[in-house]
């Protein structure tokens, strides 16, 4: 555990373990909440990734919307990190890849918030094999 020096330490241990019980609880039903994957690869991470999750996490909390964002390993987009994988309630999932602030900021107002597609969207590359056959 680390040793709480000042004030600040304080506040932040108790934002840390507000995050991860908030997390938790949203772990029963994580499918009635926008759900944030923020590829944290070695290429997410040198591209930036740990700002934009941070962002989003604070960026969410202000603006009072239920969301549960989580890190993901590589998602095969290296040539477009930082890349976010957003799914809302009832809805496919969009990848969305160059994500700074600015990026994710109008994320969050358009698509999420207004349900507008933005720019940056990275097109499925792959399908799905029908279990049927």
């Amino acid at each position: 555990m680390a040793k709480i020096k000042t004030l600040a330490d304080l506040k932040k241990m108790k934002e840390d373990l507000r995050s991860k019980v908030d997390l938790r609880e949203k772990a029963d039903s994580p499918e009635s909440y926008v759900q944030i994957k923020v590829g944290m690869a070695t290429s997410g991470i040198a591209s930036g990734a740990k700002e934009i999750m941070d962002f989003l996490i604070e960026a969410l909390e202000k603006r009072n919307i239920e969301a549960v964002v989580t890190q993901t390993g590589d998602m095969g987009y290296c040539f477009a990190e930082p890349t976010i994988e957003v799914k809302k309630p009832g809805e496919e999932p969009i990848v969305f890849g160059y994500v700074d602030t600015e990026k994710a900021d109008e994320i969050i107002e358009k698509y999420i918030k207004l349900g507008e597609l933005v720019e940056g969207i990275i097109p499925v590359n792959y399908q799905v094999i029908d279990e049927d056959k």
